[in-house]
């Protein structure tokens, strides 16, 4: 474990980290770990440790698992994760558990596989990123003490009252697709977190993203949109549209964003772009 290096968030898992920290020194003799405060720390921790570390473990949710991922696009270096986020969503895409002891196997096996990510404007995402009524939800969101509870409240209390957002394509080929929104998805995974799968078909091998483009829908279709994302069936009709892409331009009326659970402010105009095979992940 000479050249693993863990780094943890200890604002997540409802900032109740220890019990892993106590599991990993207990299994791990002299584990090489870092508790982060903040996003400067976890960069300087990584830049540190670079030469000497093959293998970084993420602790903690996406937003989490991004941040530690960004300092590792195409260098080789490997990314590993045990989840202690609210949603999980890349964890559960990729296969990590909260089991220290299958994380463990996998490290000491040491094999890697290679998966695309893909840029907002200048900021990387790893899984899924949005703007419109998931943007302003996880402005929100980020003011409570989260939870999966939370996240509902305030999901319904926003519906009510949004705004639906303008969306207008730079490219001919995309421009019959202009209009008025409820929300825009980029995914390069399957699920936002919590088995929600916002774009069932999204693969991140295949060097292309899902734009998910869901127009505000009647409160009766409601019920049928979230039981086809809990169970994998959502699809394309008169609300939901899927365009998959390797890049592509946008601008749109709002600049609240999040990116891989995230709150980020954004300013159009918008350019995504995918990443091919640029991130070594844990397999």
């Amino acid at each position: 474990m000479k050249n693993v290096a863990f780094i943890i968030n200890p604002f997540s898992a409802k900032k109740n980290y220890q019990p892993f920290l106590d599991a990993l020194q207990e299994q791990v003799d002299q584990p090489n770990f870092y508790i982060s405060k903040s996003l400067a720390g976890t960069e300087k921790f990584i830049k540190d440790h670079f030469d000497t570390t093959v293998i970084f473990v993420a602790v903690g949710g996406d937003g989490t698992i991004s941040s530690v991922a960004k300092q590792l696009i195409n260098t080789g270096k490997i990314l590993a994760i045990f989840p202690a986020g609210s949603g999980n969503g890349f964890s559960n895409e990729n296969n990590f558990s909260k089991n220290l002891d299958e994380l463990l196997v996998k490290i000491k096996a040491n094999q890697f596989r290679e998966i695309d990510t893909f840029k907002v404007n200048n900021l990387l995402s790893i899984n899924v990123s949005g703007t419109g009524f998931d943007g302003k939800v996880v402005k929100q969101f980020e003011k409570t003490s989260r939870g999966f509870k939370n996240y509902i409240k305030i999901s319904i209390k926003t519906f009510f009252n949004f705004n639906p957002i303008h969306v207008k394509f730079k490219t001919e080929e995309f421009k019959k697709h202009d209009g008025e929104y409820l929300m825009l998805n980029i995914a390069n995974t399957r699920q936002f977190g919590n088995n929600a799968y916002i774009a069932p078909h999204a693969s991140t091998v295949d060097g292309l993203v899902e734009i998910v483009l869901v127009k505000k829908f009647p409160l009766y279709y409601g019920a049928l949109f979230a039981a086809r994302m809990f169970s994998k069936n959502l699809k394309e009709d008169q609300y939901i549209t899927y365009l998959s892409v390797p890049e592509i331009e946008f601008t749109v009326d709002t600049n609240d964003w999040h990116l891989d659970g995230e709150y980020n402010e954004i300013t159009s105009p918008i350019q995504i772009k995918v990443l091919p095979k640029s991130l070594k992940i844990l397999s």
